[in-house]
Order: C-alpha cells, then structure tokens, then sequence
C-alpha cells in the first residue's frame, strides 16, 4: 500500500497516510487539529537490492557488467 505524505495548512502538521487501494473512501484530514485543509507533498523514498549491504566483491575491483 502506498503511503503519502500531506501537509496541513492550517496547523503546520506534517504527517503520512497509509492508503490501500479498496472502494472504501478515506476521509483525508489532519491528525492533529482533524482539518481538511492539508495538501499532499512530495516524499522521499528508498529503493534498494535484496540483502546486500556492500560490494559482492571482496577486492572491490570484480566487473560490474549488469
């Protein structure tokens, strides 16, 4: 599920939504002051592999032909 992030206009909140993807409506408000003046910003985001934390190379000079 997506989470987005919103910014509240009227108390200065930042906050995230978790949003599924269902036919339910979700009422979009403040957590803070319960305010439906809020606007979705831009959040950041991590893409990353499968476990590795390092080079797959012991020597760190292996091809990295992918």
């Amino acid at each position: 599920m997506p989470i987005y992030t919103y910014f509240c206009k009227d108390c200065g909140e930042k906050f995230d939504l978790l949003l599924g993807v269902t036919s339910e409506k979700v009422e979009l408000k403040c957590k803070k002051c319960g305010r439906k003046n809020i606007k979705k910003i831009l959040s950041s985001f991590n893409v990353g592999n499968s476990g590795s934390s390092g080079p797959s190379c012991p020597s760190g000079t292996c091809p990295t032909g992918f």
